[in-house]
């Protein structure tokens, strides 16, 4: 695995839930608004000091709680390249691909530490630790990465009614 080492890991606990993502009191709102909240329960912090390309490594369960949808797209607004994490609600992992985040179901996620640079291969998938060590992660099908690529479901149903000369592809 050769991706280099560029996205700075966001590390958290196990059993992240939507209303920690997409808080209640924030709903009422737009995504951008929403965003500001984003784990301002668990990491103050994290909504102010994420930057595009980086990961929120956490433990099992991330996303139980509601099927919000807002929850997985909190984290693309915010540019979140990935959520890397042992194991996922249902409905958080079908949201988060629909909108276009990338989930990698790695067993080993909880070895990674907060701050830590780690590269990101997605269609292998595997990371790439600062110790040197790569970390497999289950492979992602090809449709759910071809979602990711294209922004989620919707742009992906727009490209491809685009290519086959649909006219009205809004």
């Amino acid at each position: 695995m050769n991706a280099p080492a560029t996205h700075r890991v966001w590390r958290l606990g196990a059993d992240i839930d939507t209303d920690a993502l997409a808080p209640g009191h924030a709903m009422k709102h737009g995504i951008d608004i929403i965003a500001k909240h984003c784990l301002e329960a668990v990491r103050p912090e994290f909504a102010a000091g994420v930057r595009p390309g980086d990961v929120v490594v956490a433990g099992p369960n991330f996303g139980i709680g509601s099927s919000r949808e807002q929850a997985a797209a909190v984290l693309v607004q915010l540019g979140v390249a990935a959520v890397v994490a042992p194991s996922y609600s249902g409905l958080y992992f079908r949201n988060a691909f629909n909108v276009g985040l990338l989930l990698l179901t790695c067993a080993e996620a909880e070895s990674l530490q907060d701050g830590e640079l780690i590269g990101l291969d997605t269609r292998t998938p595997a990371l790439r630790a600062a110790d040197g060590r790569t970390l497999a992660c289950e492979p992602v099908p090809g449709f759910l990465n071809d979602m990711v690529e294209a922004g989620g479901l919707l742009q992906l149903l727009r490209r491809r009614m685009v290519a086959k000369g649909v006219n009205d592809a809004r």
